[in-house]
């Protein structure tokens, strides 16, 4: 089996991009989501692709930062779907500057909303997964984990997933929990337009440039990245734990 069919998947930063991408195509693998946002709206419109299609969908309002509100998307889904068999963490935002501009408010946004944020979310979600001796973990990571100018508090929380990864694939690994990351590149993504936005730059010029750089000469779409993460998610990968799949259009 190389998807999650059957299972419950718990999925993050849901509403838009590879969280979306991400909720529809395990959906379509079979398993019933909860997808979880602050942006109920685009959730509940997400959620209703899947319902359309024959899935079965919740919605969590849900800030990742605020460990209740993690909670209660865990609980929603043992509560109303029976189970968590799934975690992934799409959840994120970025907050752009040189070392030098940046404010401490944004280094601590950043880094709360994706490192902090895919702690609380592992934590609530082992509680229910232990006990039952299985489930799987996806974080989302990024290329710029190995360091990227001008984003010195998204690096260095996506490095700290990474190594969250790896810690609790060691932690949990007897309790047959598997914790893997994958770690896209530039993708198109309202996130990804938001950095031309900023600039003042065309995006088309961003992505071109973007595609420029890599060995495949394009960027990747949401469904690329969610793909990768239902192979995480599914059986296919059931003896890999503690890795980091690069989704970057290159080495």
């Amino acid at each position: 089996m190389s998807s999650p069919a059957g299972r419950v998947a718990l999925v993050t930063g849901a509403a838009n991009g590879i969280g979306a991408a991400t909720a529809q195509r395990l959906a379509a693998d079979g398993a019933s989501v909860v997808l979880a946002d602050l942006d109920t709206a685009s959730a509940e419109q997400v959620a209703a692709s899947i319902r359309g299609a024959g899935g079965s969908a919740l919605v969590a309002p849900c800030d990742v930062t605020q460990r209740e509100q993690v909670e209660a998307a865990v609980a929603l889904a043992v509560d109303e779907l029976g189970s968590l068999d799934v975690l992934v963490t799409c959840a994120g935002l970025i907050r752009d500057n040189l070392v030098h501009r940046m404010s401490e408010d944004d280094w601590d946004l950043v880094i709360d909303t994706h490192l902090k944020g895919t702690f609380l979310c592992a934590q609530a979600a082992q509680a229910q997964m232990v006990p039952r001796a299985s489930g799987t973990m996806v974080f989302v990571s990024s290329g710029s984990a190995r360091g990227n100018r001008g984003q010195a508090n998204y690096s260095a929380a996506k490095a700290g997933i990474e190594a969250l990864a790896r810690t609790l694939a060691i932690e949990l690994g007897r309790f047959g929990i598997r914790v893997n990351v994958v770690a896209p590149g530039f993708v198109v993504t309202a996130m990804t337009r938001a950095i031309a936005e900023r600039t003042g730059r065309d995006y088309e010029d961003v992505i071109r440039d973007a595609a420029g750089r890599t060995a495949l000469n394009r960027v990747g779409q949401p469904e690329e990245i969610a793909a990768a993460i239902a192979f995480f998610a599914g059986d296919d990968s059931s003896f890999a734990t503690g890795q980091t799949l690069y989704v970057r259009g290159g080495p």
